[in-house]
């Protein structure tokens, strides 16, 4: 049903693990590794663009917040006239309220079908998503872009000795699919799967920290005006709730789902959230720098057209008009 997802990954994974197979080995866990990585950094340098575009839009819907505010009360009980001057307002500032929806539109399905081609690697065993292949028919069927000698290259990788297509809850039947790995125990892959999850879900939330934080210093700085009106509570409690989904819930989620994550999906993930960390903290300065020269141009502009103290004022008007008083 996914196809056109799993192809795709399948493919840009494989052309890598070829690459860095070729460099250090082709059955080594770090190539495999590596791989991964370089297909987030692949996914995320091709979403670069679109995720300054998302941070910028985001820092204009929050300077036009008072003016959305005055728009939802003059217009309370006419809704079309109301959309009407809301699409006005986001053209007149340059925004569009969907872009911020792009850039994680994007990565779900990447995600999606990174964990299904990871997880498709072993499809023995009874467990969600596997097909009870035997061992030697999981071997000897290919994954996708990978052929059956990849398959087995992927089984017999591993990071730290456990393999990386194993998860903290797989069944114990699938651990047959693995050769090359002595006494692979569940402790053993909760010992090196918890701390992947445990660092994962703390970029989480070290990555919505930075961005509350600079927006709470920016709307101290008065660079954002707080809404007024009837509704201003409202939204500030929904503001609230969103800033602690962001800080608690999100990692929250990575935690309490890690335990289905395979060790390869796990370095995607904290892959992408390094990346996320490092891009906004270069992203947030940028955007500084940017505000702080419009700022600047914008008081340069006032100081040139304002009057000059003790200048002469020239009296444009004609002879005929100062007689007459005009």
């Amino acid at each position: 049903m996914l196809n056109f997802i799993y192809w795709p990954i399948s493919w840009v994974l494989w052309a890598y693990h070829k690459l860095f197979g070729a460099i250090i080995s082709p059955d080594s866990g770090m190539a495999w590794a590596l791989s991964i990585i370089m297909l987030t950094v692949t996914i995320r340098a091709l979403l670069v663009k679109p995720m300054v575009n998302q941070m910028r839009s985001m820092r204009r819907m929050q300077e036009m917040q008072p003016r959305m505010q005055e728009i939802r009360t003059k217009y309370k009980n006419d809704q079309q006239k109301m959309a009407e001057e809301t699409q006005k307002l986001y053209k007149e500032m340059g925004t569009n309220p969907l872009a911020s929806c792009l850039v994680p539109l994007v990565q779900m399905p990447v995600f999606i079908g990174l964990f299904h081609v990871l997880r498709s690697f072993n499809r023995t065993g009874t467990g969600p998503g596997a097909l009870g292949l035997s061992v030697e028919e999981n071997r000897n069927i290919a994954n996708y872009a990978f052929s059956p000698d990849d398959v087995r290259s992927f089984l017999d990788a591993d990071f730290f000795g456990v393999p990386l297509s194993a998860y903290m809850s797989m069944p114990e039947d699938a651990f047959a699919a693995f050769t090359g790995v002595d006494e692979l125990t569940r402790a053993h892959i909760i010992a090196v799967c918890l701390p992947l999850v445990i660092l994962s879900a703390t970029f989480t939330h070290l990555n919505a920290r930075m961005s509350i934080q600079r927006q709470q210093a920016r709307r101290a700085a008065g660079k954002v005006n707080t809404p007024q009106g009837d509704n201003a509570q409202m939204m500030d409690q929904q503001m609230q709730m969103m800033n602690k989904m962001m800080l608690w819930f999100l990692p929250a989620m990575i935690l309490f789902t890690g335990f289905v994550w395979h060790v390869g999906l796990l370095f995607y993930s904290l892959s992408n959230n390094i990346w996320t960390f490092f891009q906004t903290r270069i992203v947030y300065a940028k955007m500084d720098k940017e505000e702080e020269e419009e700022e600047a141009a914008k008081r340069e502009a006032q100081r040139a057209s304002a009057p000059q103290v003790g200048a002469r004022t020239v009296d444009k008007r004609t002879k005929k008009q100062r007689k007459q008083g005009k």
